[in-house]
């Protein structure tokens, strides 16, 4: 079973845009096309919902507050709880599913995202969840540095947000300098004594 994968499942709903129905169907890969199709208006809150608890604890990760993060992550267990199934088309690739085809779209993807973060969390530590430390940027991700130092959600947000502390800094330097005031310099002109 490849709880990475389902870990971040849940890093792409709290980071995806849910404006609309449409957004919701945009979040599903093209291997969960069936969810796509199903998916309906009461969904929509569900994941809103889920969205907002699941940011908090990435939050509660990020701030050291492992105990929250925690009991946030087991609430949400019990609310979409796993039903694991065996599934394949043949002998040579069966694998493990955390949630069962027969379940609504959100308790299908939900159990499956709080399962992979659950795993994550014990396996890593909530330390390893992360928030884009670019303020204009603010998505979630998973820290897979070797010395959990990972500060961005991606390369361009790192590059964006050096980029302007980097003009910051040149600004604040051009700023420092005080422009040397034109002061008259004496000229054997203005030494002679007039008569």
């Amino acid at each position: 079973m490849n709880f990475d994968a389902y870990a971040r499942t849940g890093v792409d709903l709290v980071n995806a845009r849910l404006d609309d129905l449409d957004d919701l169907r945009a979040l599903f890969p093209e291997t969960s096309a069936w969810m796509r199709e199903e998916a309906a208006e009461r969904d929509l809150a569900i994941f809103r919902r889920a969205q907002k608890r699941l940011r908090d604890v990435f939050d509660y990760g990020t701030s050291g507050r492992d105990a929250q993060a925690v009991a946030e992550l087991n609430a949400l267990l019990e609310a979409y709880p796993v039903q694991p199934r065996i599934s394949g088309h043949d002998s040579s690739d069966w694998h493990m599913h955390v949630t069962s085809r027969g379940a609504s779209v959100s308790s299908e993807y939900l159990a499956g995202a709080v399962w992979g973060l659950s795993v994550w969390l014990c396996e890593y530590g909530s330390a390893r969840f992360g928030v884009c430390a670019d303020e204009r940027c603010g998505n979630v991700y998973l820290d897979t540095s070797s010395n959990c130092c990972r500060r961005f959600c991606s390369e361009r947000c790192a590059t964006r947000s050096h980029v302007a502390a980097h003009r910051a800094r040149k600004r604040a330097a051009v700023g420092e300098q005080v422009p040397v005031a034109a002061q008259p310099t004496a000229t054997t002109e203005s030494l002679t004594p007039v008569s």
